[in-house]
C-alpha cells in the first residue's frame, strides 16, 4: 500500500488557500488497485464514441458512362469509356484499380462507430483513475508541476464552490502553489501541424489541473476561462478527463464536500456504495504488492533451498578447425596423436645426407 493511500487523514485548505481550515479522512477509493491497463481500455473504447460519421460519396467514380468491350479484342473485361476524339475514350473505368474509379470497399457512414463498455469496468476504471491521482510521483510522471505542493490530494474548503470571478480564482490557485501548472499550459500552446488547423482546431496544448466540485455555485464560471483547468462533477466524473490519452496521474482538485462524497458514491471495502447499484470497491489481489520485501523476508527464505552454486557456460560453441588444431583433431580422432608420434620418430631416425665436394673436380669444370 502507498504511503500516500495509508494517511488517515488530509489536510482542507482554506477559501484563500493559504491556511489549513481543518481535516478531513481520506475515503477508502484512494486504496484500490490501479490497474493502467483497465484505464487504456476503457480509453480507448470511450474516446471512439464522440467520432463523427464520414464516408465517400456514393457516385463517386460511377460518374461516367462506360461499358464493357467484352471479349475478342484482346483487352481486360473493365467497363471503358465510349466515345471518341479524346484521350478519355477507351479508358477503364469505376473499379478500384483505374484511374478515376471509386475505391475498394466505398466508406459508409452506418459503420459501427460507438463501443459499448461494461458498466463495471468503466467504475473500475475510474476508481483506478482517482487512486492514482493521490500518488505524487504518478501526478509527476504526467507531467504536472506539483513540486511545489503540500501534499496530494488537494482539498479546498467548500466555499470555492460560490466563487465568481476568475480572479478569485487564479489567487486560490497561486494560493495553493497550484498556478505553476497553468504556466505550463500557457506556455506549450502550439499550432497544430496537419489540416486540423483549418477545421475549428487550431491550437494545441497541455492538461491543467481538473477541478471537482459538488455543487456548481458559480464556480464553473470562476474557472472555466483559465488555460487548461477543466471542471467535473462529482456525481458524472468522466475518464476522459481523469485519464487524458489513457495515462493516469491527472492533477486533481478537490471541493471539501466532492471529496467527502466519494464515500457515499463508491463505497468502502465494508460497505458497498450506495449511490451506484451493486457495486464494490475493486479488491487488490495482493496485500502487500513489495514483492522484494516479500521474497527476502525470514518466513520465505526459512523454507526455501540453498541456491545452487554458480555455473558458467560459453556463451556459444566456437568452432575451431581440426586439420590445424592438433587438441580439436585428437579429440575427433584419438589415434591421430599416435601417428603424429611415428611420423617425428621417423623424422629423427633418418640420417642427413651429406654434399660431398671435390675441389679439384669443381676447379676442372670451372677452368
Amino acid at each position: 500500500m502507498s504511503a500516500a493511500a495509508a494517511r488517515p487523514v488530509v489536510s482542507v485548505f482554506a477559501e484563500d488557500g493559504t491556511a489549513v481550515a481543518g481535516t478531513t479522512q481520506l475515503p477508502e477509493l484512494f486504496k484500490a488497485p490501479i490497474r493502467a491497463d483497465v484505464v487504456r481500455f476503457v480509453f480507448t473504447n470511450m474516446n471512439k464514441n464522440k467520432r463523427q460519421a464520414y464516408a465517400v460519396s456514393p457516385k463517386a467514380g460511377h460518374q461516367t458512362s462506360a461499358e464493357s468491350w467484352v471479349t475478342g479484342r484482346a483487352v481486360a473485361r473493365i467497363p471503358r469509356v465510349s466515345g471518341g476524339g479524346t484521350h478519355r475514350a477507351g479508358q477503364a473505368a469505376f473499379g478500384n484499380m483505374c484511374r478515376g474509379g471509386r475505391m475498394f470497399a466505398p466508406t459508409k457512414t452506418w459503420r459501427k462507430w460507438h463501443v459499448k463498455t461494461n458498466q463495471n469496468q468503466k467504475r473500475y476504471a475510474t476508481v483506478s483513475a482517482l487512486a492514482a491521482s493521490a500518488l505524487p510521483s504518478l501526478v509527476l510522471a504526467r507531467g504536472h508541476r506539483v513540486e511545489k505542493l503540500a501534499e496530494i490530494p488537494v482539498v479546498v474548503s467548500s466555499g470555492v464552490e460560490s466563487l465568481k470571478k476568475t480572479k478569485a480564482a487564479v489567487a486560490l490557485l497561486k494560493a495553493l502553489q497550484a498556478y505553476e501548472d497553468v504556466e505550463k499550459v500557457v506556455k506549450s500552446k502550439t499550432l497544430r501541424a496537419g489540416v486540423g488547423k483549418i477545421r475549428n482546431r487550431r491550437h494545441r496544448q497541455r492538461r491543467g489541473p481538473l477541478v471537482i466540485y459538488n455543487e456548481d455555485n458559480g464556480i464553473v464560471k470562476a474557472f472555466r476561462n483559465i488555460p487548461g483547468v477543466e471542471l467535473a462533477s462529482v456525481n458524472s466524473l468522466n475518464l476522459l478527463q481523469l485519464a487524458p490519452g489513457g495515462h493516469v496521474g491527472r492533477f486533481v482538485i478537490w471541493t471539501q464536500t466532492a471529496f467527502e462524497k466519494l464515500n457515499a458514491l463508491f463505497g468502502d471495502y465494508a460497505n458497498g456504495s450506495e449511490l451506484k447499484k451493486n457495486f464494490n470497491l475493486p479488491a487488490p489481489l495482493i496485500s502487500n504488492p513489495d514483492l522484494p520485501r516479500i521474497i527476502n523476508s525470514d518466513e520465505i527464505q526459512a523454507v526455501l533451498r540453498p541456491a545452487n552454486s554458480a555455473v558458467t557456460k560459453r556463451p556459444f560453441a566456437q568452432r575451431k578447425n581440426p586439420l590445424r588444431n592438433t587438441g580439436v583433431l585428437v579429440r575427433l580422432n584419438p589415434y591421430a596423436q599416435t601417428l603424429r608420434r611415428r611420423e617425428l620418430l621417423a623424422k629423427k631416425q633418418t640420417k642427413k645426407v651429406k654434399r660431398v665436394s671435390n675441389k679439384a673436380f669443381e676447379e676442372i669444370l670451372l677452368a
